[in-house]
């Protein structure tokens, strides 16, 4: 009689073959077959999209955003007409905002104001934190997040307004903490630069996360600020795969470029830093210390690290782009993510979601201070100029008499 094992995982990948013959399947046969039960599973997902309507798109699902009262499944009526539906494009409207500086009380966070020109983000990093927050639009989180942008256009206007108002006290504004300041529509709108340019005219420090070059374009100012001391830049490398960045950022800048991006600014006197973010398990982690060792050559004076956080709809998100992409890292990715989560995808606990708790994250911690040390990063806490702040519009009141 053959015996058929059928080995049931939570993720819903399964294992099945005769008794005889499952403990002689060798490793590259439990791949292929990985692969196929995941392409399975993938297709079987009424979310899931059509890969003829993703081009240059990270998300493979678009699910409702959690505030929403129905989900909506794809499912072909018979008539072809899913056959119809274009690819997904980039669409860009005006958002009206009352204030454009946004305060925050975290108590993991070093910076208590930031500011976002736009909401949404078309470099669509699948590992994108800030991808709830479309559900406030009433959007998703998947595709939408990607393709349907906010751009804040009268931003200048506001902030030259927060800034001259009276008692306001200067810190440094964190630039680009929800989606990337330099995002491709930024070409266009160059709504980051004008934010900028009252910046410098105020004399107002400002630090920037972006991965995108197109910061090289704004060397001009961020360069004349670094000579007070009023700016610091971080550029996020998550991988120096080209293939394995290709799929998870897809219209982010190229690992090498942001490599050159970091050589670019720091030989224009601009303190640049790498972040290695994030750090996603058996998958981008073993890259640690050589994107440390690259970034340091390319001339970054200081270095961070954030573990792969998935909160709300990020996980399904995440999870869908690894069985595509990568199935048979799947369960190992995810098994080793949930011990640094206590067992969840995502432990959201102050102090504990940007590094994750146990030993596998306590290794990755120290490999990062060790090398950190090794590398020279870290030696000088830079602390930006305050005491130069002037209200934007003083020039403009004092030439009326």
């Amino acid at each position: 009689m053959v015996h058929t094992i059928l080995d049931t995982r939570s993720d819903g990948i399964h294992n099945t073959g005769t008794a005889s013959d499952v403990s002689n399947r060798g490793l590259k046969t439990q791949k292929i077959y990985r692969r196929f039960i995941a392409k399975s599973i993938v297709s079987k997902n009424a979310e899931r999209l059509r890969d003829e309507r993703l081009k240059g798109r990270a998300a493979t699902i678009n699910p409702a955003g959690r505030f929403e009262p129905i989900s909506r499944h794809i499912f072909d009526d018979g008539w072809q007409t899913l056959d119809e539906l274009p690819p997904f494009k980039t669409q860009v409207q005006r958002e009206s905002v009352k204030a454009i500086i946004t305060r925050n009380t975290s108590p993991d966070i070093n910076f208590d104001r930031s500011i976002n020109p736009y909401r949404g983000c078309e470099h669509g990093c699948v590992y994108c934190y800030a991808r709830p927050s479309h559900s406030y639009m009433g959007l998703s989180s998947g595709l939408d997040f990607e393709s349907k942008l906010f751009a804040k256009a009268g931003a200048a206007v506001l902030l030259e307004d927060e800034l001259s108002k009276k008692g306001y006290k200067p810190k440094t504004i964190a630039l680009g903490t929800n989606t990337d300041p330099y995002q491709p529509i930024e070409k266009e709108w160059r709504i980051t630069r004008e934010i900028l340019e009252v910046l410098e005219r105020a004399n107002h420090p400002v630090g920037i996360v972006t991965k995108s070059s197109l910061i090289t374009r704004d060397i001009d100012i961020l360069s004349r600020m670094a000579e007070k001391n009023l700016v610091t830049v971080a550029i996020s490398v998550t991988t120096l795969d080209r293939r394995l960045a290709r799929a998870m950022e897809p219209r982010a800048s190229t690992p090498s470029l942001r490599l050159k991006t970091i050589s670019d600014l720091s030989q224009a006197g601009i303190p640049t830093s790498v972040l290695v973010a994030p750090v996603i398990p058996a998958l981008t982690d073993h890259e640690m210390e050589r994107i440390l060792d690259s970034s340091r050559g390319a001339g970054a004076v200081d270095a961070g690290y954030v573990l792969l956080r998935l909160p709300f709809e990020v996980s399904p998100i995440f999870r869908e782009w690894l069985l595509k992409h990568y199935p048979d890292k799947y369960r190992h990715v995810m098994s080793i993510l949930r011990s640094m989560r206590g067992g969840k995808d995502y432990d959201a606990n102050w102090n504990q979601r940007m590094s994750g708790q146990g030993p596998y994250a306590i290794q990755i911690g120290r490999r990062f201070e060790i090398a950190a040390k090794r590398l020279g990063f870290n030696q000088k806490r830079i602390s930006l100029n305050t005491d130069l702040f002037k209200s934007p519009k003083e020039d403009a009141q004092l030439a009326l008499f």
